[in-house]
Formats: C-alpha cells, structure tokens, sequence
C-alpha cells in the first residue's frame, strides 16, 4: 500500500460520506458509524459510543487516517 493512498474503517464502507478537498482522505458519518455498531453488533447506544471513541475515532494510523464528523445537529455531548 502506497503511504498517500486512501485508508478506510473495515466494515463501515455505507458510513462513507465523502473525501477531504486536499489530501482525499475518506470521510465518515460518525452518526451512521454509530447506528451500524448498534444494529449489526447489537450495541446501545452508550457501548456504540464508547466503541467509537475508543476503537475508531481516537486511532492514528498515519497521514491517510480516515477523518470522523458529526454529520447532525444532535451530537450527544
């Protein structure tokens, strides 16, 4: 794998958005991420969260890492 190629999160592919202007990294739905995780692995909503946070959205896997966004106003803080 080339270091400026795309990287993306295994098994969320319907939770893509879209890609970044300037470097084209992959762009996800954290609402959707979320939703998956609760109805395909049987998570509430607090375990999807937490999975999120601590699996998906906290992990730096280089400059290709895929970015995360709140895609709704109703972002649970």
């Amino acid at each position: 794998m080339n270091d400026n190629e795309p990287l993306k999160a295994d098994g969320f592919n319907d939770c893509i958005i879209g890609t970044d202007y300037k470097k084209l990294r992959v762009v996800y739905s954290i609402e959707r991420i979320i939703t998956t995780l609760m109805m395909r692995d049987k998570m509430s909503m607090e375990e999807a969260i937490e999975f999120f946070d601590f699996n998906i959205g906290g992990a730096y896997v280089g400059e290709m890492t895929p970015m995360y966004v709140w895609t709704e106003d109703n972002i649970p803080l």
